[in-house]
C-alpha cells in the first residue's frame, strides 16, 4: 500500500516521465510568477500557498494534466484560453503540450491579485 505524497517532489516521482516533464514546466512557471509562494500538497495535489492562502494547484490524470488557478483568472483570460478545455476553476491540457509559461504567469498573477483584494 502506497502512502500519500507529502511534497511536490514525491508526487512527481510517482507519475510517468511525460506527465512529470509537463508538470515540472508548469511548476517552474508558477515559481517564476510567485517566487514567495510555498509549495505544499492540498487535496493530494501539488499546490502553492501565498500569505497563508491557497494560490494554485496542478495534477496529472490518465489522459491529460490539469492546472487549477480558480475561476476568476480563467474568466478574465477566457479569450486566451479558447483552445483549452476549461471548467469552473480548471484548465486541462494535453500531456504532450504543456501550458506556455507566459499564460501560466498571467493566470497566477490574476490569482495573486484576487487573493490580495480579499485581504
Amino acid at each position: 500500500m502506497s502512502t500519500k505524497p507529502q511534497t511536490i517532489d514525491e508526487y512527481l516521482a510517482r507519475i510517468s516521465s511525460d506527465k512529470r516533464a509537463a508538470l515540472e514546466k508548469l511548476r517552474r512557471a508558477i515559481k517564476a510568477a510567485a517566487p514567495k509562494a510555498e509549495e505544499c500538497i492540498s487535496y493530494q495535489m501539488p499546490s502553492f500557498r501565498l500569505n497563508g492562502r491557497m494560490l494554485v494547484s496542478f495534477a496529472a490524470w490518465a489522459n491529460h494534466c490539469a492546472f487549477y488557478p480558480g475561476s476568476f483568472p480563467l474568466e478574465i483570460h477566457k479569450k486566451e484560453l479558447k483552445k483549452y478545455d476549461t471548467s469552473k476553476g480548471t484548465l486541462r491540457f494535453p500531456i504532450d503540450s504543456p501550458l506556455p509559461a507566459t499564460l501560466v504567469r498571467k493566470l497566477v498573477k490574476a490569482r495573486i491579485e484576487q487573493n490580495s483584494a480579499k485581504q
